[in-house]
């Protein structure tokens, strides 16, 4: 068996998703700790599930505006592919009531237009971070759960350019 490669979800789907990489006028990224006991030191940028007739695109504006509070933001870029990543086997059954091995996300980068006073990460009925902060683009996989730090690597690489466009802007 390989690490990482869950054994028991092998017959399972992957729950469809997007993510969004937000950021500042400096070219960080916005960063959530998630509540949770598995990964209490691990952080991760807005992520979600696509609902029943909805895109991608008003996806992520959703899940960024339900996981921070504000919907300040717009999209800039679109990654090219679907990346996947499946769930290490202690969380098989416990994510998503025990129906995926994993996520397909389709993910975005998006230009934060407002302040940090906008963040709001109790304005959902069930909030995912228990704090937030900006981070450099750079840090991003190794700040990561280790299950996501391949896919995290992916992002850095496809949307690096934008962090250091954002960052060199007057």
């Amino acid at each position: 068996m390989s690490p990482g490669i869950p054994t028991q979800s092998s017959g399972l789907p992957y729950r469809q998703g997007v993510g969004a990489v937000l950021f500042n006028a400096m070219g960080e990224v916005f960063l959530g700790r998630r509540f949770g006991v598995h990964y209490p030191n691990a952080w991760q940028m807005p992520q979600g599930g696509i609902d029943d007739g909805e895109t991608p695109a008003a996806a992520v504006l959703r899940e960024l505006e339900e996981e921070t509070g504000t919907a300040k933001a717009e999209i800039i870029a679109e990654k090219k592919d679907w990346l996947s990543y499946d769930l290490p086997d202690h969380l098989v059954g416990v994510s998503w009531g025990g129906k995926y091995r994993g996520q397909t996300q389709k993910w975005f980068a998006l230009r934060f237009t407002g302040n940090d006073a906008d963040f709001n990460l109790e304005a959902h009925d069930h909030p995912e971070f228990c704090e937030w902060r900006w981070a450099d683009f750079s840090q991003l996989p190794d700040m990561a759960v280790p299950f996501k730090r391949r896919l995290y690597g992916n992002i850095l690489r496809e949307f690096s350019p934008l962090a250091k466009k954002m960052a060199s802007r007057p």
